[in-house]
């Protein structure tokens, strides 16, 4: 687990599918241990899918 004073950053790339549900998953797993996330995505397609929906219920928790 990361140091909660330095944090951790993770980049998932390439073609195919999973790496939103990964991401995801360690940003959840993060939240579990009071770490506050913060996710940076970059999208085709402009609207509000069910993950940004869930993130704003969730606290410390921020989708960009």
């Amino acid at each position: 687990m990361a140091d909660k004073a330095h944090g951790i950053i993770a980049v998932y790339s390439g073609n195919g599918k999973g790496k939103t549900t990964a991401a995801l998953g360690c940003a959840l797993r993060a939240l579990g241990h009071d770490m506050k996330v913060l996710v940076v995505e970059f999208v085709k397609h402009i609207g509000r899918s069910g993950e940004h929906k869930i993130a704003e219920k969730i606290g410390n928790f921020s989708f960009y």
